[in-house]
C-alpha cells in the first residue's frame, strides 16, 4: 500500500523546505524555486487571532491559578496529602499526555471543530471543579480540564498556520500566541489572589467560563475550518501508545522531582521510552501514520524542537527556586512575590512583540544565538543573589533581561515547526511542539529539583543546631519551607540559626542551578548559530 498523506499526494520531484522566514522548494540539482507571494490576512483573521488568544491565556493560567487557593481548598474539602498532590498535578499531567493525540485528531476531524468541542468541555469541567463537593470530584474535574486543555494549544497554533499564509504575518501571529501563554502564567497567581479576596476558592475556576462562551459564539464565524480531507481512519492504538509513552515519562520525571531518583521513577521513564519505540515502529508500518516521521527528517524541524525544548528545560530549571526565594528568603508575601514576578512576564511580552520586526532585518541564526547568549547573562546575574537587602531589584533586572532576549527563540522555533509541516499536518506538528515543551519543562523541574535538593541537604546537615527533635530535623531537611515552619516551634535563638543555615544551603542550590542554566543556554546559542546560520531573512 502507498501512503496517501501529503508528501505522496503532492508528487513533487523535489524536497519541500519551508520555514517562517521564507518559503522555497529545493530541487535535487540545488536550484531554488521561490513560491508566489501568498495572500495577506484580512481584518477577519486578525480579529480571529484575538479570539483564539483568549483560550491560550486560560490554558497556562490554569497551571498556576490554583496554588493560592490551596489553603482554603484544603479547609473545605479536607483532601489527604496524596489527593492534594493529584489535585495540583493532574491537570498538567493529562494535558501533556494528550497533546499529540489532540493535534492529530484536529487534522482529521477539523481544527475549528476540535477547538469548539474543547471549549465546551473546558467550560463544563471548570463549572464542575468550581462546585466540587469532595477531593475525588475535584481530581476528576481537573483531569477533564487537562484533556480539554490539550485541544487548545494544537488547535490554535495549527489554525494560525491556515489563517496567516504570509510568512511575516505568521511570525507576528505566533508572537501574539506566545504572549497569550506568557500573560496567562504571569497573571494566574495575581488574578487568583484578587478573586480569593472576595469569593470562595471555587471561583478561580469560573474565570474561563465567559471566555469559552465567547469562543463558542464567535468562533464559527471568525475561524476557518481546516482538516486533511484525505486522511484515513484514526489509529486508536497509535493514539494510545503516544499518550501512554508521554504520560509514563512525565510521571517518572514528576516522581524524581518530588522524591529524588528511585526504582519506581526509573522504571516509569524506561517504560515510557519502550512504549515510544513501539509507537515509532508502528508508524513506519502504517499506510497513513498517526505521526508522519518524515517531519523529523527536516533539519530545521529537528533543530527547532531541540532549541525549543532545551530553552524551556533551562528556563523551568532556573525558575523553579525563584518563587521560594522571594517568599522564604526575602520574606515577601505571596501577593508581593507575585508582583515581583511581573518583570519576567513583561520581558516575554516585549520580546515577543519585537521579534517579528527583528526577524525581517536579522538572520534567524544570529537573532536566536545572540538572544540566547544575552539571556545567559540573566541566569548569571541570578547566580549572584544572596540574603542581603534590595536583592529584589537585581532579581527584577535579571529576570527581565533573561526573558526579553530568550523570547525570539520561542517565537521563531514555533514558526519553523508549524511552517515545516504541510498544511494538513499542522495539527500534528503543533502537538509535537507543545509535547516537546511539556517534556522539557518536566525534565527541567526533575533535573534541577534533584540538584537543588541534593545540595540543600548536603550543606544543611552539618550546620543543623545540636539537639533538635527528630521531627524538626526531618522537616528542616525536606525543604526550606519545612525549615522555616519548624523553626517557629524552637526557641528564638535556635530557630534563627536553623533558618539562617537553611537559607544559605538553599541559596547555594539556587546559584548552582542558575549557573548550569546559563552554561546550557550558551551551548544552545552555539547550536542555534551552527544550525540556522545559512538561513536568510524574509527580505532575502
Amino acid at each position: 500500500m502507498q501512503p496517501h498523506h501529503s508528501y505522496a499526494r503532492v508528487g513533487l520531484s523535489f524536497r519541500r523546505f519551508r520555514v517562517g522566514w521564507f518559503d522555497a522548494s529545493v530541487a535535487p540539482q540545488g536550484r531554488t524555486v521561490i513560491s508566489e507571494a501568498p495572500p495577506k490576512a484580512g481584518k477577519r483573521e486578525w480579529i480571529g487571532l484575538a479570539v483564539i488568544a483568549l483560550p491560550c491565556l486560560l490554558y497556562s493560567m490554569d497551571l498556576t491559578v490554583l496554588h493560592l487557593a490551596v489553603p482554603r481548598l484544603t479547609a473545605a474539602l479536607a483532601p489527604s496529602s496524596v489527593q492534594l498532590l493529584w489535585i495540583i498535578d493532574i491537570y498538567g499531567f493529562l494535558l501533556a499526555g494528550s497533546l499529540i493525540t489532540m493535534g492529530t485528531l484536529g487534522d482529521r476531524i477539523g481544527r475549528r471543530r476540535l477547538l469548539l468541542i474543547g471549549a465546551v468541555l473546558f467550560g463544563a469541567a471548570s463549572i464542575l471543579a468550581a462546585f466540587s463537593r469532595s477531593a475525588a470530584m475535584l481530581i476528576v474535574s481537573r483531569a477533564l480540564l487537562g484533556i480539554a486543555g490539550a485541544t487548545l494549544a494544537p488547535s490554535t497554533l495549527s489554525l494560525i498556520r491556515n489563517m496567516f499564509l504570509d510568512a511575516r504575518e505568521r511570525t507576528t501571529a505566533i508572537s501574539i500566541w506566545i504572549i497569550a501563554f506568557s500573560l496567562g502564567g504571569a497573571i494566574g497567581p495575581l488574578l487568583g489572589g484578587a478573586i480569593l479576596e472576595y469569593f470562595w476558592w471555587g471561583a478561580v475556576f469560573l474565570i474561563s467560563v465567559p471566555v469559552m462562551i465567547l469562543l463558542l459564539a464567535v468562533g464559527p464565524f471568525l475561524l476557518p475550518e481546516y482538516r486533511d480531507a484525505n486522511a484515513g481512519k484514526p489509529d486508536v492504538l497509535s493514539a494510545g501508545l503516544a499518550s501512554a509513552a508521554v504520560l509514563s515519562i512525565i510521571y517518572g520525571l514528576k516522581l524524581i522531582a518530588q522524591d529524588g531518583v528511585s526504582v519506581a521513577a526509573a522504571l516509569s521513564v524506561l517504560a515510557g521510552l519502550a512504549i515510544g519505540m513501539v509507537f515509532v515502529r508502528r508508524q513506519k508500518q502504517l499506510a497513513d501514520p498517526f505521526i508522519d516521521l518524515r517531519l523529523f527528517a527536516i533539519p530545521t524541524f529537528r533543530a527547532s524542537l531541540v532549541l525549543y525544548g532545551g530553552a524551556i528545560l533551562m528556563l523551568f530549571g532556573a525558575f523553579l527556586f525563584l518563587p521560594q526565594y522571594l517568599q522564604l528568603v526575602l520574606g515577601f508575601s505571596p501577593l508581593r512575590g507575585g508582583l515581583w514576578t511581573l518583570p519576567w512576564a513583561v520581558g516575554f511580552v516585549l520580546g515577543s512583540l519585537l521579534t517579528p520586526a527583528l526577524a525581517q532585518r536579522i538572520r534567524p541564526g544570529l537573532l536566536m544565538s545572540w538572544g540566547l547568549a544575552v539571556s545567559a547573562v540573566g541566569y548569571f546575574l541570578l547566580a549572584t543573589l544572596d540574603t542581603g537587602g534590595h536583592q529584589f531589584v537585581l532579581f527584577a533586572v535579571a529576570t527581565f533581561v533573561l526573558t526579553l532576549f530568550i523570547s525570539p527563540v520561542f517565537t521563531l522555533t514555533n514558526d519553523v515547526i508549524i511552517g515545516s509541516a504541510p498544511p494538513e499536518r499542522a495539527g500534528t506538528a503543533s502537538g509535537i511542539s507543545e509535547t516537546c515543551a511539556e517534556l522539557g519543562g518536566a525534565l527541567g523541574i526533575a533535573m534541577f529539583g534533584s540538584i537543588g535538593v541534593a545540595i540543600y541537604r548536603g550543606l544543611l546537615a552539618p550546620e543543623l543546631p545540636a539537639g533538635l527533635p527528630p521531627d524538626v530535623t526531618h522537616a528542616a531537611m525536606a525543604t526550606l519551607g519545612g525549615a522555616v515552619v519548624a523553626a517557629e516551634q524552637l526557641p528564638a535563638e535556635v530557630g534563627t540559626v536553623l533558618v539562617g543555615a537553611a537559607r544559605e544551603a538553599f541559596l547555594r542550590g539556587l546559584v548552582v542551578s542558575e549557573v548550569v542554566s546559563g552554561v546550557g543556554t550558551l551551548v544552545l546559542a552555539v547550536f542555534a548559530w551552527v544550525t540556522f546560520r545559512r538561513v536568510g531573512v524574509a527580505a532575502d
